[in-house]
């Protein structure tokens, strides 16, 4: 009888605990205890994914992200990834239904404890813990629903989806340490590759820091890093996914880390033209909505944004700068050795006391300390203690000790430049450099920067005459001075000063006299407005001395308005992007270039052509007998009185360069002119890029002549030919001077 009844009792008391744990379940699936999420929350996991920019030939520049993550699928992963993956977290991964029953019951005697063990948790388990977090600070019984409610996830994640969408989701979700959140930016991370290239020594090492991040880091802790990996070597030899003889192998390899780069904002390739872009999406955002209603977020919705950019011409733009500003601040600095208010030139010391004192109140350090209560002289003392800090140099970063007044100075010294590349025929921006270092000269000198532009706004004034139908390139005027309004430019030179030159000389020649006879007779206010229509949309005063470059503009507009010329007279706005995809790829905008007739296509090549003159036989010469560059080149150097602003437009019938050189203050300058002038600071950044640029076959650049429009421009060109055809020997103190 006491048998029977101890039986009944058994089977009463499990009847009764299986209900409750069906009822558990059941409550937990419909969401009655707590937060489950629905089957289309399953299907449309929401995480934060990075969005991606690209150059036009596939290249990732980089990325806008709260969580620097990106998806793959699993035909983009490395096999030595799933394997390495399936070895160490869950062997029977593939023989489950998201749940390991032998370590079910493990799980359960914890939980009934009380006391949560891991250890049983599955690929997909942890894949639904990352989906959907815990909440911080648990109660242990808390702790213990959440693992059943992760089990039920698991189960419906597997109903849902194959076992390689699993294990991409579960790569796409991890964090690796290193700003790095999902395999893809793991690998370019830590190795410089895609997912599907890793190898197995370096799949081990990923796979390894799953574990814990910090504490397996091949660069924080790198002897934790490679026993950990050699853990998963040793677990994919055990199953079978590596011989003995591989095995052997890789253990003995150290972990490479010699691409390792951590992804910033202010570091990698096209920095300056990425943190422009963010400023235009994030506008861009604001007025376009999800199929939700909600506006599109660039750092949580994993947009691909492709860009225009060339990566092999931005990498050469890049190069060229470095290459020529690193160089030319070598002669800055030895002018600058024994000037008592270097690198300022003709300063007194309470000029010079201002300047400093401005930047010191534009300083992260004043503010921070003005937030917290201290008092302007408290302040002002705190820059002239010294101090630990890491500072910017062309030969890499350097850790070094001054006064926070003199790494004011140091910076101020520094020559910083722009460069803009533009597609001719499309007005695609091909390469974009806003300055020398972006972690360290935050400003853009494309886009942002307005400067003195010099002579290379005279082409277009000379527009302006031929437009009007009384001159052309032969044309010749008197080199005498002009009085205009009590106002009378001189030249810079005294090149054929009171004779007859032609305007291809006169603009080779950078002749100032024919500048302000020209603006004299057609006024600024009709060069004004035709620089509008080219697309120059800052303030220029209406006043006579625009016609030598008096007014403040961008790089941005003048490469702009000069891409009006190649164009035959039609104004093409600049792209930047071709199209913005969601998450998916599917594309939710397209752009395409705006265009709009400026001048006739007559007039636009016989600007061309006086252009042309500059690097056959005026300031631009070097191009040639320099660079060696022998394709047809029409340009314009561009030097301000005081040397503070030098300035190179170069274009070709591919694209149209612009280069800007100069010092954050425009006191700071070269002292000569011969230093100083636009031929001898931006020209050259031009120079090296043109020459890599046409040198890589594989940009298929073609280097071809300007179209002339008809043949009625053919016969007004064979009646100037004796005067562009200029027999004239130059000296190399005629190409230099501005």
């Amino acid at each position: 009888m006491d048998k029977k009844r101890t039986i009944r009792n058994f089977w009463i008391i499990y009847a009764v605990l299986f209900g409750i744990t069906v009822l558990i379940f059941l409550f937990i699936s419909l969401g009655w205890l707590g937060f489950m999420p629905s089957l289309e929350e399953l299907e449309n996991p929401k995480t934060n994914l990075a969005t991606e920019i690209y150059s036009e030939d596939g290249h990732l520049l980089g990325t806008y992200y709260i969580e620097n993550r990106s998806n793959v699928h699993y035909d983009e992963l490395s096999p030595a990834l799933v394997n390495a993956l399936i070895a160490t977290e869950d062997v029977r991964f593939y023989d489950h239904a998201g749940v390991d029953t032998k370590a079910l019951g493990r799980v359960l005697l914890g939980l009934i404890t009380f006391s949560p063990k891991g250890g049983g948790s599955t690929i997909t388990q942890q894949l639904a813990k990352n989906l959907f977090p815990r909440g911080e600070h648990q109660s242990k019984l808390a702790l213990g629903f959440t693992k059943l409610k992760e089990w039920i996830v698991a189960v419906k994640l597997e109903r849902n989806y194959s076992k390689e969408e699993i294990i991409a989701m579960y790569f796409n979700t991890v964090d690796f340490g290193s700003m790095a959140f999902g395999i893809k930016s793991a690998a370019k991370t830590f190795f410089g590759k895609a997912p599907i290239d890793l190898t197995v020594d370096e799949a081990a090492v990923l796979v390894g820091l799953l574990k814990a991040p910090t504490k397996y880091s091949p660069v924080l802790n790198p002897e934790n890093a490679l026993n950990r990996r050699n853990v998963v070597l040793s677990q994919m030899k055990k199953y079978d996914y590596i011989t003995e003889e591989e095995y052997d192998k890789y253990v003995q390899l150290p972990i490479d880390m010699s691409n390792y780069s951590v992804t910033t904002t202010s570091e990698g390739i096209a920095t300056y033209f990425r943190e422009y872009l963010r400023g235009y999406l994030k506008e861009w955002c604001k007025t376009h909505k999800k199929p939700d209603g909600e506006n599109y977020d660039i750092y949580r919705d994993g947009l691909r944004i492709y860009t225009t950019i060339d990566y092999k011409m931005q990498k050469y733009a890049e190069a060229a700068m470095k290459e020529h500003i690193s160089a030319l601040q070598k002669d800055f600095d030895k002018e600058n050795r024994k000037s008592k208010f270097a690198p300022f030139v003709n300063i007194n010391q309470e000029q010079y006391d201002r300047i400093i004192k401005q930047a010191q109140k534009r300083s992260d350090r004043w503010r921070n300390m003005k937030k917290e209560g201290l008092s302007e002289n408290e302040i002002l003392k705190s820059f002239t203690k010294p101090a630990r800090m890491r500072v910017f140099t062309w030969n890499g970063e350097r850790d070094t000790t001054m006064t926070p007044n003199d790494s004011i100075l140091y910076y101020k010294s520094f020559l910083l430049s722009g460069l803009l590349s533009i597609e001719t025929k499309t007005g695609h921006i091909k390469a974009y450099v806003g300055g020398i270092n972006y972690k360290y000269f935050q400003y853009d000198h494309v886009k942002l920067a307005q400067r003195q532009v010099g002579s290379t706004f005279k082409p277009y004034v000379y527009t302006l005459a031929m437009q009007e139908g009384e001159f052309l390139p032969c044309s010749e005027l008197p080199n005498v001075p002009v009085t205009i309004d009590g106002w009378t430019p001189r030249n810079s030179g005294r090149y054929k000063e009171g004779q007859l030159i032609s305007l291809r000389e006169a603009l080779a020649h950078s002749v100032n006299y024919i500048s302000a006879y020209l603006i004299k007779r057609y006024s600024p206010g009709a060069v004004v407005t035709l620089c509008r229509k080219m697309g120059i949309t800052s303030d220029i005063p209406a006043v006579p001395s625009i016609c030598l470059g008096t007014c403040d503009l961008t790089l941005y507009e003048m490469v702009e308005a000069m891409s009006t010329f190649p164009n035959g007279g039609v104004h093409i706005t600049p792209t930047c992007i071709t199209r913005i995809c969601d998450r998916r790829g599917n594309t939710i905008e397209e752009f395409q270039p705006v265009s709009n007739e400026v001048i006739s296509g007559q007039t636009a090549y016989m600007t061309l052509q006086l252009m042309k003159g500059v690097v056959e036989s005026g300031t631009g010469g070097r191009l040639r007998w320099r660079y060696g560059l022998q394709m047809p080149i029409a340009g314009k150097t561009g030097t301000t009185n005081n040397n503070s602003d030098g300035w190179f437009m170069g274009i070709t019938n591919d694209i149209v360069t612009g280069v800007w050189v100069g010092c954050e203050d425009r006191s700071a300058h070269f002292r000569s002119t011969a230093m100083g002038q636009g031929a001898n600071t931006a020209l050259p950044v031009f120079g090296l890029y043109a020459k890599k640029c046409y040198g890589d076959k594989s940009l298929g650049l073609k280097g071809a002549d300007f179209a002339m429009p008809d043949s009625t421009m053919a016969n007004i060109m064979n009646n100037c030919k004796s005067f562009i055809e200029d027999d004239s020997k130059w000296t190399d103190e005629d190409f230099d001077r501005e």
